[in-house]
């Protein structure tokens, strides 16, 4: 009779990450890591971390979108995946953009026999790139970006890893999508700490109630384009300079 391991033994942990019927296990570990990460930074690392491991990967990146469908390389374990994005944004086409677009999945065999994209298809291969296997990011409908996968050999992603790389997304947008809602929120009391300096500033040095320093804030903004917490910040770090001491 077969013995089965302990889930903590060393022996356990290797049939974790290599055994495709134990992965349940694997993904549910990594998915109390992935949310215990406090940033955005950390948290897209310790993504890829599990992403080469689980679908045992060469290299992968996550990339967000951002208004007009401009992407963003969040993180990336090779520089040369830089190239794929460029190619992309030159062309208007390739796996990532089809994802942005509403896919939730891109499966790419063999970059020198793709037909879809060949202008991507063919920087992937000239960069040592044969297989790629891409999963939407969302968070409720809207769409964060992607999470991407590539190897240098073909024909290197199954059926199973496309299952496993979903599970994967799906909590990596989870962790995300709340470290950044804490990071702008964060960001929030920041700027209305640092209004409210400036405001004090100028009521002290004008004789200005509360409403008119802020209307005068405002209104600077709006003239110079300038955002309101710049504005601010201008005003604090003039007051600085002023006042070396303070």
């Amino acid at each position: 009779m077969t013995e089965t391991p302990s889930p903590s033994s060393p022996r356990a942990r290797e049939v974790l990450w290599t055994g495709r019927d134990t992965r349940g296990f694997d993904l549910a570990q990594m998915a109390l890591s992935v949310h215990e990460e406090a940033t955005v930074p950390e948290t897209v690392d310790r993504v890829l971390d599990f992403a080469r491991a689980a679908v045992d990967c060469g290299h992968a990146a996550v990339v967000f979108v951002h208004a007009r469908r401009r992407l963003e390389i969040v993180a990336s374990t090779d520089p040369a995946i830089a190239a794929l994005i460029e190619k992309q944004v030159e062309v208007h086409a390739g796996p990532i953009l089809s994802m942005v677009n509403g896919c939730d999945c891109v499966l790419v065999t063999d970059t020198e026999t793709d037909a879809r994209w060949p202008a991507w298809a063919s920087t992937a291969a000239a960069v040592g790139f044969r297989s790629m296997m891409g999963v939407r990011l969302y968070a409720s409908e809207r769409t964060m970006g992607t999470l991407n996968m590539y190897d240098a050999r073909p024909h290197q992603f199954s059926d199973a890893d496309v299952q496993t790389a979903h599970v994967l997304a799906r909590h990596a947008a989870i962790a995300l999508s709340r470290v950044q809602d804490s990071e702008n929120f964060s960001r929030a009391i920041d700027s209305r700490k640092l209004i409210g300096q400036a405001q004090g500033i100028l009521m002290e040095r004008y004789a200005l109630d509360q409403d008119r320093a802020f209307e005068v804030l405002r209104r600077y903004s709006q003239d110079s384009n300038v955002k309101l917490r710049d504005v601010a910040q201008m005003i604090v770090d003039t007051r600085r300079r002023s006042h070396p001491c303070t």
